[in-house]
């Protein structure tokens, strides 16, 4: 009686090591298809004509054919922890230039805030509490219509774009506080 208690347990104790490996590494596996997939990559470089979109943000309604300053827009995603650093230098930049050039940042990705799930609005506002965004943000766009239209191969990506609608710069990672003051310094 107690042998086959014993074994009882082996065997209930296996199959709880293997169904916990199991969650483990489908969650991993997961996480890796969804980190390892590049995005879609755009052709734009600085001199090119900027894509026309509209979309709605946290400050209303963004059309770039109405901007009449030059804007700062980024393409992020909320699980990349590149885009959660960069979320301090753009802080920062929007404090400094908000009164002459518009900010937008545009999420670029389907994968939610978790690097699992869906992406969603709760994602976009869980980012913009726990990184303390001050910038403005656009809603959640299903389709990625902006965000593939910019994107440069990662995240963040990062573009300005003059009031002429030329691409001034455009490039992706994260970039310092200093390289991006002195785009906007010039920007016009």
């Amino acid at each position: 009686m107690r042998d086959r208690r014993t074994v009882l347990i082996a065997l209930l104790s296996a199959l709880v090591a293997i169904i916990v490996i199991a969650v483990i590494y489908s969650l991993y596996a997961a996480r890796v298809r969804t980190f390892s997939s590049a995005p879609v990559t755009s052709s734009l470089q600085a001199g090119s004509t900027a894509p026309e979109f509209r979309i709605a943000s946290t400050s209303g309604l963004f059309d770039l054919d109405a901007q009449r300053r030059p804007v700062l827009l980024e393409i992020f995603a909320s699980w990349c922890p590149h885009c959660q650093h960069e979320t301090v230098v753009m802080n920062r930049l929007y404090g400094a230039f908000k009164s002459r050039i518009t900010f937008l940042a545009v999420p670029g990705s389907m994968t939610g805030m978790d690097g699992v799930s869906p992406e969603s609005d709760g994602d976009l506002l869980n980012f913009i509490a726990r990184f303390h965004v001050s910038y403005p943000v656009a809603v959640f766009d299903p389709q990625l219509t902006a965000a593939n239209q910019y994107i440069q191969g990662g995240y963040p990506t990062i573009a300005v774009i003059g009031t002429n609608k030329k691409i001034l710069f455009i490039g992706s990672g994260e970039i310092p506080y200093e390289a991006l003051a002195a785009q906007l310094q010039h920007a016009r």
